[in-house]
């Protein structure tokens, strides 16, 4: 008979975003299991990891701007155990032809537009005409279905030259199931979001990552790339794995096509750029999609004088080692899932979650929830009755 090891974990995380670390968090503390964090990054948190620029006291959102709001209110009860929220709601902008707008599209928005003072049903009808052009069940492209939508003259400023961008393709080359709606408020409510509960993390979202993997059970292995150890741990402890699930079967079904954001950063000698935390960049000309001003996210806070960080967002196709943000989630893409779901259900002890391992662009509130999920369908049961861990393919 062995002797047991009891130096192995009961339980490996790999990756330490919002997903990881909610279930890292909870198996720690309510099931009281040794969760052992891989995480290939030299830092915990994922792409919400945030850090204090030395020179301005700025915290910068390292990979883009993360706001965070839900109206799930067990995600809500939840992440308030580990940090407190301001009381800051969301407004973009959006630049065009020299003008600037509220966004999303609103009754403000459209009397501006076109130079109007319509009323809420005015506005309505307008839209109503202007999107009569094409009908909806007919839309045959991105760009079909959204003038079937909003019309052709809100689709060309603020829907055309902005998707262009984001996908690097003529919306005319787009499938119309990219969009399945374009919200269009007729009041001038200008919030960008409309769950219940919004705001950002008090003192910054590291401090509230780094509270959740702060439990004696926790063990975080940073700069640690789950390929070079998986030996030690796969079949032998339970696996919850959140990195590219097409990357875990050695993209034996081909790659998963991404969309990824190149981040340009400059400090300039201003108080303040552009009066607000993020502006799109309607016009096609231009090459990024939208600017970033962080100092805005936190007003309640005292920055030096005479100095902000501005940041361009640019766009692109993943390429290998670049970050992965966006799914792409063509047809071909999907077809590769299905396969990706065979193989992991197939792939003993061994869990996919978070919008890596799910090929699904998830909120961080949504990864939360789908994390407490995880825990409470399928961890909880294995580990307290013993009930077989078997992956649901790729998804809690």
């Amino acid at each position: 008979m062995s002797t047991p090891d009891h130096s192995q974990p009961d339980l490996v995380v790999v990756g330490s975003g919002f997903f990881g670390l909610t279930v890292a968090e909870r198996c720690a503390r309510e099931l009281d299991l040794k969760v052992l964090v891989l995480e290939r990054r030299d830092h915990i948190g994922g792409n919400a990891y945030s850090e204090i620029d030395p020179e301005t006291g700025i915290e910068v959102h390292k990979y883009g701007t993360h706001l965070f709001h839900t109206s799930n209110e067990r995600v809500w009860e939840y992440v308030n155990r580990f940090t407190d929220f301001t009381g800051y709601q969301h407004r973009v902008f959006a630049r065009y032809q020299g003008q600037v707008y509220s966004f999303p599209m609103n009754l403000g928005l459209i009397n501006q537009f076109f130079g109007k003072d319509l009323s809420p049903d005015e506005a309505r009808a307008l839209i109503a005409e202007q999107a009569s052009e094409i009908d909806t069940a007919e839309a045959t492209n991105l760009e079909e279905k959204a003038i079937s939508l909003i019309g052709r003259p809100l689709y060309e400023a603020f829907v055309k030259g902005y998707t262009a961008k984001q996908w690097q393709t003529d919306p005319t080359q787009l499938s119309a199931d990219i969009i399945t709606r374009l919200p269009v408020r007729y009041t001038f409510d200008n919030r960008y979001f409309n769950d219940t509960h919004e705001g950002l993390p008090v003192d910054g979202y590291t401090a509230w990552l780094t509270r959740m993997a702060d439990h004696p059970n926790i063990e975080v292995r940073l700069s640690t790339d789950w390929f070079d150890v998986q030996d030690e741990y796969k079949g032998k402890v339970p696996v919850v794995y959140t990195g590219p699930v097409d990357e875990y079967f050695g993209n034996v079904e081909g790659r998963l096509s991404w969309r990824t954001i190149d981040l340009k950063a400059e400090t300039l000698d201003v108080d303040d750029y552009q009066g607000t935390g993020v502006v799109n960049a309607n016009d096609e000309h231009l090459p990024y999609t939208r600017t970033l001003e962080f100092k805005h996210l936190h007003p309640e806070r005292t920055y030096l004088p005479g100095k902000t960080i501005v940041v361009h967002e640019y766009s692109r196709f993943a390429e290998e080692g670049d970050e992965p943000y966006y799914p792409v989630n063509t047809a071909e893409d999907r077809a590769k899932l299905l396969a990706y779901r065979d193989l992991a259900k197939a792939e003993p002890m061994v869990l996919f979650g978070g919008r890596l391992g799910t090929y699904k662009y998830l909120d961080m509130h949504m990864a939360i929830g789908s994390a407490l999920s995880m825990v409470d369908n399928k961890l909880a049961p294995h580990f307290s009755e013993g009930a077989p861990l078997t992956s649901g393919g790729v998804d809690a």
